[in-house]
């Protein structure tokens, strides 16, 4: 299809957290997105990515399109992580609070951000560092192929020093992009930290659940920002509403900064309808098939409006 004049191709894309409905929303809305204008956004000069995003946004890099409703390859998720607690044997409060930890609970040691810098490190030493570690996930993004190519960043946090780690940067810490890609994902006291090299990382939503004010932008750079858990719906139904707005916030605080910068930027969340079908569980696998469905035809819609 040709493209459209009312959404032009990204310089920048920034893909947020957001468990596993979150790649399956930001699968589904970039595939949408596709199918309506033509764009390929394996071909996006720059790529951030932040937990789920990261998994997205390395998927991207190493050639792989965006999943589609109907794809032999299901939306994937986040493996579940090893030597973790059984899922299913969790009961009551136990594992209502595990199934929204990843996406929502680690707002709360970012939402200080940049001031608390040090009250974060001693929040993360504190911290039970988790039984479940990510050696699927790495193992998946490595099978699809990424390489820090110059384009991609993976936001993660050094839990020693509560700093945010931007993996694929000049001057980062050496890391090959599965090694990177999990420890965005490591959610602190659900996951064992992903050590690399002398240093233990955490999730890069610990910081910011976009990271967009990292994005490569100047006067007239376009940025997408996709950002899973920007939805009223989504904050009524889930107890951590407040963290949740709070880091909404802070993601509308980065545009601003972008935008004074005389970049272009459009954030992007889920729509009400698709907001619904997510729930307040973002890892609830069993939804994914209809929310990579309500988010294609969400992204087929943005690209028509």
């Amino acid at each position: 299809m040709s493209q459209t004049p009312a959404f032009d191709p990204p310089d920048v894309l920034v893909l947020g957290a957001g468990g596993t409905l979150g790649i399956a929303w930001t699968q589904g809305l970039l595939a949408g997105l596709e199918d309506a204008t033509g764009i390929d956004f394996r071909r996006t000069e720059s790529f951030i990515g932040t937990s789920a995003g990261a998994f997205v946004a390395a998927s991207l890099v190493g050639g792989r399109r965006p999943t589609r409703p109907g794809d032999r390859e299901k939306a994937a998720p986040l493996p579940v992580p090893r030597r973790s607690a059984p899922w299913r044997l969790l009961s009551g409060p136990a594992r209502y609070a595990a199934a929204l930890a990843a996406p929502w609970a680690t707002p709360a040691l970012g939402v200080t951000r940049p001031g608390g810098t040090i009250l974060r490190a001693a929040a993360l030493r504190a911290l039970p560092a988790g039984h479940g570690d990510h050696a699927d996930l790495q193992e998946l993004v490595r099978r699809r192929g990424a390489r820090w190519d110059g384009r991609l960043r993976v936001c993660a946090v050094d839990r020693r020093t509560g700093r945010r780690v931007v993996f694929g940067s000049p001057g980062a810490p050496k890391a090959t992009v599965d090694e990177a890609v999990a420890a965005s994902c490591t959610v602190p006291w659900i996951h064992q930290p992903v050590r690399i090299g002398d240093r233990e990382y955490v999730d890069g939503g610990v910081w910011s659940v976009t990271n967009l004010d990292i994005a490569p932008a100047g006067e007239g750079t376009r940025v997408l920002c996709l950002n899973p858990t920007a939805s009223l719906q989504i904050a009524r139904t889930n107890p951590y509403a407040a963290l949740r707005a709070a880091a909404t916030a802070m993601t509308g605080l980065e545009a601003l900064r972008l935008r004074a910068r005389g970049a272009q930027v459009h954030v992007i969340g889920p729509a009400p309808d698709v907001a619904r079908v997510m729930g307040g569980d973002l890892m609830d696998e069993r939804r994914r098939p209809a929310v990579l469905a309500g988010a294609y035809e969400q992204g087929l819609g943005i690209a028509g409006s």
